[in-house]
């Protein structure tokens, strides 16, 4: 079970930052669930970066992957918004 607790924590925290990037820049194109979903991958690779990256900085794993996580679905998000409203406009 432990072995999933990082995993779980990119996939939160990925997600929620998704829904707060695509609420900060009033992206209406997506569903909460896509979004969601978008934030969630993003955040699995954000968070594997930020865990590779964060034990040389001193983070413990869960924070370098929450961290991680945050930004990496934040970041996906913001660029699925972007290539989505081209598309429709």
């Amino acid at each position: 079970m432990e072995a999933f607790v990082p995993l779980i924590t990119q996939l939160i925290s990925g997600a929620i930052g998704g829904n707060v990037v695509a609420a900060i820049l009033k992206q209406q194109g997506t569903s909460m669930i896509v979004r969601t979903i978008i934030g969630a991958i993003g955040g699995i690779g954000g968070g594997l970066l930020m865990q590779a990256f964060g034990g040389e900085a001193g983070l413990s794993n869960l924070v370098a992957n929450g961290i991680g996580g945050l930004i990496g679905g934040g970041v996906l998000q913001a660029i699925a918004g972007v290539v989505m409203g081209r598309k429709q406009a």
